[in-house]
Formats: structure tokens, sequence, C-alpha cells
């Protein structure tokens, strides 16, 4: 039961994190980032957030500072949004899983022909 539960509230974190991060202005968030994974604790007490970019690490790197910078605004928005008792704190890592993907994607497509 639990485990259920958890499941449940890590998907609606992911669900809200992406409609919050299209509220963030700071230049450094802007582009084609995208949430690739989301973990949270047991207790709720933190929240990781695996952000990949289309643009390469480089960029995903840098939008990971401007989401560090923007914690406090992302938190405050996640908890009225979801109404929890106690809002995880967010911990952002970049990936490039998204680059990583195309790139064998187009490997794959070149196979084709």
């Amino acid at each position: 039961m639990p485990s259920h539960r958890m499941g449940r509230t890590t998907e609606d974190i992911r669900r809200e994190l992406t409609a919050i991060l299209r509220e963030v202005k700071d230049p450094r968030v802007q582009g084609m980032i995208s949430i690739v994974r989301v973990e949270v604790t047991n207790d709720l007490s933190y929240c990781t957030v695996y952000i990949s970019s289309m643009e390469g690490m480089e960029q995903a790197q840098t939008a990971v500072k401007g989401l560090k910078s923007a914690a406090g605004f992302i938190r405050r928005e996640l908890g009225h949004q979801l109404k929890l008792r106690h809002v995880p704190e967010m911990i952002f890592k970049a990936t490039d899983s998204i680059e990583y993907s195309a790139n064998i994607s187009k490997l794959l497509n070149d196979l084709k022909e």
C-alpha cells in the first residue's frame, strides 16, 4: 500500500513540476528541457529531479543552475498545487538521456538505409 501511494505522489510531483517549469522566468531554464525522472525519498524530505536537454549536457547543466536558484519558487508553487503537508526539498541533476536517445535513434535510422 505505501509503495502505491509513493508512486502516485511521485507522478503527481512530476506532472506539477512540468507545469511549473513553464512559469519559471529565468533565461537559463528556457529552451528544450525535460524532466526525465523524479525520485522521492520515503519520508518525502527530498526529491531528486533529473533534467535533460535536447541541446546537450551543457544546456542541461545551465538549466540546473537556474532551477537551483528558483528552487524556493518551485517548492512554494508545488506546495500550493499538491496540498502536501511537507513539500520535499528539490535536488536538480543534469542528465544526457535525451541526447543519448536521439543519438541511438539516429544510428538506427542510418542502419535502415
